[in-house]
């Protein structure tokens, strides 16, 4: 028989979408809607790699129903003991089924039978009919149907490659001669996850043992009386069993489905349907992948059903997913794949991962007391007086430190073991309690260890407890393991014990108006919930203080995170003063040029409408207005009248340009100034913003409630509002000190490049001096427009700009941009050396580094995928300095701190806004703030290019900075 030329592809719909759920166990993928879609994201990528890698003709994805099978009712018990279908893969299953709908891919489902039946039907039909067909599963049943040109495909997982089995792989795989007899083994072995009995004690090996001998399970039984032992006793005493499982087993191939290989033909996907979906899903890279770059996803019609199509082409000309990969898309592996920790997840044989039985506080050993009694509390504190180390938590009333009042006090310093101190409501009696404590808290050789313990620090500073000594976050210490996945508690102590912590909800109920109160919930309760946290944090840190000295981690966790957690806490504590008045000042102003923008729009459209509603925006535009011929629309159908689009149109309308202009208005109204005063704190007077370490992956610090990091600085407006952020009262004044080009001057000491080394360092205007050297003319001779280019090259190639990109923002030529960028790497060979070789260190290590050791990791670094492969090189060299500089600030934080503090000054360092740090400084003690802040941030990590601070002082932050 010749080889077949069409090539069907049958994918097992339930076992991909639980591979793909587990396999992003630890770090689950979640929309800005709280939806998980790690199933549908890991399916996806499944199914893309096998059409562009694999290229079938025809395909079909099989399900099962929620309908009892055949199996059920000849075994009542079968699959009883399964456990409960994860709520996330229940939402994932009509996703899925809407993905292939778009993908214009046939369903496949038939009440009373599963997806392997089905399966196996089509697929021995379709091998008849000269097809060649692959079984996409990981389910180790299906080798029972492999034959000439029927074969197993395992995708890709956790790094390995995809397998292609076939008639022999399955037979050395089972060490046995037929493939029949793979129902054999199966029937012997049993299989616990469908509740299949087998023989009991009748592993694997066994199994293929005895079939090697006596050939089937019916040969078996007729030869029992001659098998020894308690074997031979365990399988005369389940005969029956042994039958049972095998016709369990066996795959049911007469399933009355028909094999239409019309409806089975590869066609081209639905491109509103699916653009449609990924917008949902918030799958931007995946829509690019399918539907081509700059897809809109608002045009395409279906494909007709059954017929192969002809590769579409993108507005750029790439081919869709069903064409040749081109540069920009290219071929990809599955991109199913994740960091699993041992013992989080088994794999049944080759079967389907599915999860081991979670760790619980109803199954696991432990002593949780509660303590409520002075005598036991005394106790409690001289033995934890006795620790080189111990764990802590609070529980609280309230999320905001500020406010925040104790309910209670957990405490472990042995895994397995931890104590409760309940706290009432009452001050006084409140204080009492945490009296007992403050000894060990304040002890400076006792190490501390928490979970975010920055809050417990605040919260402690509200009761007049400074806690001294060596810290450790697990949160932390996770961060700079794996600095993009995430780091909540829960999520650390499934991925790295197995075990799955009480939930607040089971306390307290879901978040919103029905919410209760932790001084609501029993003692009894609150002593497991809470004992829980401090011995589960406490085990981690045993974990984690292992892993971090095997990435070089150690160091800068113990003498640059911790201590900054302390200097954080004491910012967040001491706040900011705002002056409410300028701000309502502001308000008027705002508001006033709201209505004055407003009728400048109504005029230019002739007559008014509601700005800020998109559907009546566009009608206005593109109806009345006509400014685009074929303007783009939204998947709902209404016109697209985002920024990007208005950007476009504003140089030759003035009515785009008014209507950027009033959302920026709107945003500086409802976001900042309408908004901060209400963030102001009722006891202190002051905002205090909460300083975020484990947010992004470069080691920059962010800020929330309010973001601080993100007040507007480019526009005129947007800096009125640092005008608000005043000193305490007349005796201090706002000092500001921020680096100057701290990134340009990272790039010349890391690149050694003499040219930049000696600009710095003799204090000459870098970006001038760069002009002179691209456009190659006399210092004395560069003119504002080339330095104002020269300045954009500088900036741009930190984030390794490219050709396109410096045009697009210089709105020059792509080829005098390429020209100018040419220039520069001929003009500074030595930054061009630099970027090739972090470059090629990182696709060899697939991590870069900072100068402490902050590691950054590039799983695309090597994709076959140009994009993805892009994006991780720019990445490569821009990580390690911009996380050289979050690294040097957090250093010059530390210090200056610490010299406040010794000095025991009155000023306080009380913002830190990316490369600034903003002080609240006494008049007495400004001149040496300005000495000392300077000398400590310049030298903070010295390198052979000189580091150069402004420093400005002012009635306000916008007078100082």
């Amino acid at each position: 028989m010749e080889k077949p030329v069409h090539k069907l592809f049958l994918l097992d719909a339930m076992a991909l979408i639980y591979r793909a759920h587990f396999a992003f166990i630890k770090a689950p993928r979640i929309t800005s809607k709280g939806l998980n879609t790690s199933a549908v994201f890991g399916f996806t990528n499944t199914l893309l790699e096998v059409l562009q890698k694999e290229k079938p003709t025809h395909i079909g994805v099989a399900f099962d129903t929620a309908a009892p099978t055949f199996r059920h009712v000849q075994f009542e018990a079968y699959k009883a003991q399964r456990e409960a279908q994860p709520e996330d893969i229940t939402v994932a299953i009509p996703l899925v089924k809407r993905l292939l709908r778009g993908m214009c891919i046939p369903i496949l489902e038939l009440d009373g039978y599963e997806a392997d039946d089905i399966i196996g039907t089509i697929a021995k039909e379709a091998s008849r009919e000269g097809f060649e067909v692959f079984m996409m599963t990981p389910d180790k049943d299906y080798g029972q149907l492999v034959e000439q040109y029927v074969h197993i495909y395992k995708p890709a997982f956790l790094g390995k490659g995809a397998e292609v089995l076939g008639v022999q792989e399955i037979l050395d795989r089972w060490q046995i001669q037929r493939i029949d007899q793979v129902i054999d083994i199966l029937g012997l072995m049993g299989d616990a996850v469908d509740n299949i009995p087998g023989i009991p004690g009748v592993g694997e090996k066994t199994a293929q043992k005895l079939i090697q001998e006596y050939d089937t399970i019916e040969n078996i039984i007729t030869h029992a009386d001659e098998i020894k032992g308690k074997l031979g006793e365990k399988i005369r005493e389940n005969f029956d069993k042994a039958v049972l499982s095998k016709q369990l087993a066996t795959i049911d191939c007469k399933v009355p489905v028909p094999f239409d290989a019309e409806d089975l033909t590869v066609c081209s996907p639905n491109a509103e349907l699916i653009a449609e979906l990924f917008d949902e899903l918030e799958f931007k890279t995946l829509k690019t992948r399918v539907l081509g770059a700059g897809s809109a996803g608002s045009s395409g019609a279906p494909a007709p059903g059954g017929r192969a199509a002809q590769a579409r082409k993108s507005p750029q000309g790439q081919l869709d997913i069903f064409g040749n990969p081109t540069e920009e898309i290219g071929k990809q592996p599955a991109v199913v794949s994740g960091d699993l920790a041992d013992g989080e997840l088994t794999e049944d044989t080759e079967g389907i991962t599915i999860p081991t039985s979670k760790k619980t506080i109803a199954n696991t050993f432990h002593r949780y007391h509660t303590v409520d009694t002075p005598e036991l509390m005394t106790s409690l504190a001289h033995y934890l007086g006795l620790q080189e180390a111990f764990c802590f938590d609070t529980e609280t009333t309230s999320l905001d430190t500020t406010d925040a009042e104790l309910v209670g006090l957990s405490f472990s310093y042995l895994a397995g073991e931890a104590f409760y101190i309940p706290v009432p409501a009452d001050r006084e009696k409140a204080q009492e309690i945490v009296e007992h404590f403050r000894g060990v808290f304040e002890n400076e050789n006792i190490e501390k260890i928490g979970q975010n313990i920055k809050y417990d620090l605040l919260v402690l500073k509200n009761y007049g407890i400074e806690v001294h000594g060596k810290l450790s976050d697990t949160m932390l210490a996770h961060y700079l393991l794996q600095p993009d996945k995430r780091h909540g508690m829960d999520i650390l102590a499934a991925s790295y014990l197995n075990y799955e912590p009480v939930s607040i909800t089971e306390l307290i109920g879901k978040k919103g108006g029905k919410q209760g109160n932790m001084r609501d919930v029993a003692i009894p309760e609150i002593t497991q919930y809470a004992g829980e946290d401090a011995d589960i944090t406490f085990q981690l840190n045993t974990i984690f203080s292992r892993e971090l000295p095997k990435v070089n981690a150690a160091k800068l966790f113990n003498e640059v995170e911790m201590p900054l957690t302390k200097v954080l806490a004491s910012m967040e504590n001491t706040g900011v003063r705002l002056d409410i008045n300028a701000l309502k000042e502001m308000s008027a102003v705002l508001e006033s040029d709201l209505r004055l923008t407003e009728s400048e729009i109504y005029e230019a459209a002739g007559q008014s409408f509601n700005i800020s509603s998109p559907k009546q925006l566009g009608e206005i535009l593109f109806e009345k207005m006509k400014l685009i011929e074929k303007p783009k629309k939204t998947k709902t159908g209404q016109y697209a009248t985002g920024e990007e689009i208005l950007s476009d149109l504003e140089a030759n309308h003035l009515i785009a340009r008014k209507i950027l202009d009033y959302r920026e208005l709107q945003k500086l109204k409802s976001t900042y100034v309408d908004a901060l005063p209400t963030m102001v704190n009722s006891r202190t007077g002051r905002i205090h913003t909460s300083y975020n370490q484990a947010v992004a992956a470069t080691g920059r610090l962010s800020s929330t409630n309010p973001n601080l990091q993100n007040i507007p600085i480019r526009t005129p407006r947007g800096r009125e509002i640092r005008k608000a952020f005043v000193p305490d009262n007349s005796d201090y004044q706002i000092l500001s000190a921020d680096y100057s080009q701290i990134e340009l001057r990272i790039m010349a000491a890391f690149s050694g490049d003499a040219s930049m080394t000696e600009a710095f360092n003799q204090g000459r205007d870098i970006h001038a001096t760069t002009a002179s050297k691209v456009f190659a003319v006399p210092l004395e001779e560069v003119t504002s427009d080339m330095r104002r280019k020269s300045k954009m090259v500088n900036f741009g190639i930190i984030y390794g700009i490219s050709a396109f990109g410096l045009a697009q923002r210089l709105g020059i030529p792509r080829g005098e941009a390429s020209e100018i960028i040419r220039a520069y790497f001929e003009e500074f060979p030595a930054v061009k050396g630099y970027m090739d070789k972090v470059v090629n260190d990182a696709r060899e290590r697939e991590y870069v580094e900072t100068i402490l050791g902050r590691r950054r990791y590039l799983p695309d670094i090597n994709s076959r995928n140009q994009t993805n492969r892009g994006y991780a090189e720019r990445n490569a060299i821009n990580a390690p300095i911009q996380g050289s500089a979050a690294d040097m600030i957090k250093v010059a934080m530390i210090n200056i701190h610490d010299w406040m503090a010794s000095e025991k000054l009155k000023s306080r360092m009380i913002l830190q806004v990316h490369d600034e740090l903003v002080f609240d400084a006494h008049l007495s003690e400004i001149d040496l703030l300005k000495e000392k802040v300077d000398e400590l941030m310049r030298n903070a990590i010295p390198m052979a290019v000189r580091m150069d601070t402004g420093i400005g002082v002012g009635a306000n932050w916008l007078e100082a900075h």
